[in-house]
């Protein structure tokens, strides 16, 4: 039938490359089914942009696609039949197929052969299922110009993510030593200046105690500044360490559960750390939560983070931290996702590949 509509469409459409209406939208709605079939079997679901002209050619290539897999499950209820027929004559009705009575190298041959027959008919349904998918992808799917472009433009929208993560961080740094390491050190000086101008020998020596703390204070900003910017630890020991270093420095309790195997990709790592430092940050300064847990799993190709706080909810998709993390990981060509209900529990998860 599509043959037959394919046919009949080009001998009306005039080289206009235009498809009859009716022929437009059956040939449409059978590739739609078509799709529904590969999503709920094969589990091939991407979406794909086509038009009838597109249906047609797919419907036309799937009619030999279709019989060979026909045929392979004809073989299969045929064998299935065969060897009931075979196990009834042996062993129930006596009626021996050819007058083949069922010694135990017969029975071992013809088993043997049956498994054998059963593995190739298996392998003919995977390769079927295998062409249906190749050629759903190249008849429905995008042309490989059109992927070209998608991936042009992503990879745009991704480099200006890059810069604007990368200004964030410098803008969030310099805000960081402005409010709190330069407000140190203004303080020192004070303090300082006013210990030489002091008569009193004893005042002098209670000013420069009091400037002896602030300096010690100013230190503390400068290397909890250096450490938000970037943590040595995920240079030597990896990203374990690292996350438990954010686990001990957090105001709330913070469960890890850790299962990567090897080292990933040094980018990776620090985006992962990123990710679940920020979270952990923004857990407790905004969320009310009393406790996060902090799960990274992986492999050789992909690294999972999930971070849940039973916080009351309500985070900010688009706000600064988080919106930051997002363009991150995308630079890396991951995803990205907050799911944070009125009432929690917040769950931000990252996954990152690793080629």
């Amino acid at each position: 039938m599509a043959a037959l509509l394919m046919a009949y469409s080009m001998a009306f459409s005039r080289g206009r490359r235009k498809v009859p209406g009716a022929v437009a939208e059956g040939a449409e709605l059978l590739a739609e089914l078509e799709l529904w079939r590969l999503r709920v079997f094969l589990g091939e679901d991407r979406a794909v942009r086509y038009g009838p002209l597109k249906a047609l050619a797919y419907l036309v290539l799937r009619v030999p696609v279709g019989l060979l897999g026909g045929v392979i499950l004809l073989l299969l209820a045929y064998g299935a039949a065969a060897a009931v027929r075979l196990a009834v004559g042996w062993w129930i009705t006596g009626d021996h197929l050819d007058g083949i009575p069922p010694t135990w190298w017969i029975v071992l041959y013809t088993a043997v052969a049956g498994v054998v027959l059963l593995f190739l008919a298996v392998q003919g349904l995977v390769g079927v299922a295998a062409m249906e998918r190749s050629v759903a992808r190249r008849c429905l799917g995008p042309s490989p110009l059109e992927e070209y472009e998608r991936r042009i433009a992503q990879l745009s929208v991704t480099r200006a993510q890059v810069v604007d993560a990368v200004d964030d961080e410098r803008r969030r740094i310099e805000r960081d030593l402005h409010d709190g390491v330069q407000q140190r050190l203004v303080a020192l000086g004070m303090l300082i200046g006013r210990a030489r101008r002091a008569g009193d020998g004893e005042r002098a020596a209670e000013l420069l105690r009091q400037a002896h703390e602030e300096s010690q204070r100013a230190l503390a900003d400068l290397r909890e500044v250096t450490w938000r910017v970037y943590p040595a630890a995920l240079d030597g020991e990896g990203l374990r360490a690292a996350l438990e270093t954010v686990a001990e420095r957090s105001a709330l309790p913070v469960a890890i559960d850790f299962d990567v195997p090897g080292r990933p990709p040094h980018a990776v790592e620090t985006a992962a750390y990123f990710v679940v430092c920020e979270a952990v940050t923004n857990a407790a300064k905004h969320s009310g939560a009393a406790s996060v847990r902090v799960a990274v799993a992986g492999s050789a190709t992909m690294i999972g983070v999930r971070i849940e706080d039973d916080g009351g909810g309500g985070a900010d998709p688009g706000g600064g931290g988080l919106a930051g993390l997002a363009r991150r990981v995308a630079a890396l060509d991951g995803t990205f996702t907050v799911d944070s209900p009125r009432g929690g529990p917040t769950v931000i998860t990252a996954e990152l590949p690793c080629g």
